[in-house]
């Protein structure tokens, strides 16, 4: 299957103009930029509306608008083909799927958990035979380097993904990060299109889950 990646649009969704083809788009979160309403719904429509088989997405520390809003509500308003994963999985033709939009604290965003115990809780509900995990923060120490030179990835999110190995780890959040990395089980996708200066600079990533 041909799988195109992306995440941390802001708001530039409608710029993405001739996306490559592919059977599955996968957004990685920070649809929005204030994660208003409107924003919100936009990329919502514009995403329902894209001709691929099959849509998925999360949300990141900038889509305020999924907080407090349970899973199903967002699902409703999706077309039928299109799946919004917060902490949770789908089975799409056999590959098994997990998203959650979770971020280590930073200032008051949304999806905020401290380090430790607080965000562990939500890296320990990823079952152990993820095919693709999508995060939208990056794991520590992999496409998580700063301009600021220092890693900010989640070194509890490392820990699970070494023990439960999926093929792929999709993330984001950290916009100087973008690119892949390949370890011995596990391929590290940081899908930024934005830069750290917030231009759609970098190229959604296409790749073929096998």
């Amino acid at each position: 299957m041909k799988i195109l990646y992306l995440s941390d649009t802001h708001e530039t969704h409608r710029q993405l103009t001739n996306l490559p083809k592919a059977d599955m788009i996968i957004h990685g979160g920070d649809v929005s930029y204030r994660g208003g309403t409107d924003e919100v719904e936009d990329f919502i429509d514009w995403f329902s509306s894209l001709d691929y088989q099959y849509k998925v997405f999360i949300a990141g520390n900038h889509d305020f608008y999924f907080e407090g809003k349970l899973q199903h509500m967002i699902q409703q308003i999706l077309y039928k083909n299109t799946f919004y994963l917060c902490d949770s999985g789908i089975t799409i033709e056999g590959i098994n799927i997990w998203g959650s939009p979770i971020s280590p604290s930073f200032f008051d965003w949304a999806f905020n958990r401290d380090r430790g115990e607080e965000i562990l809780r939500h890296w320990k509900r990823i079952p152990k035979d993820t095919d693709i995990l999508i995060t939208h923060t990056p794991a520590y120490g992999i496409l998580d380097y700063t301009a600021r030179g220092v890693n900010v990835g989640c070194e509890d999110l490392l820990n699970v993904i070494n023990e439960i190995k999926p093929k792929y780890h999709l993330s984001g959040h950290i916009h100087e990060g973008y690119g892949i990395e390949k370890k011995e089980h596990t391929t590290f996708i940081n899908g930024s299109v934005l830069n750290e200066n917030y231009e759609l600079v970098n190229e959604p990533v296409v790749f073929e889950y096998l």
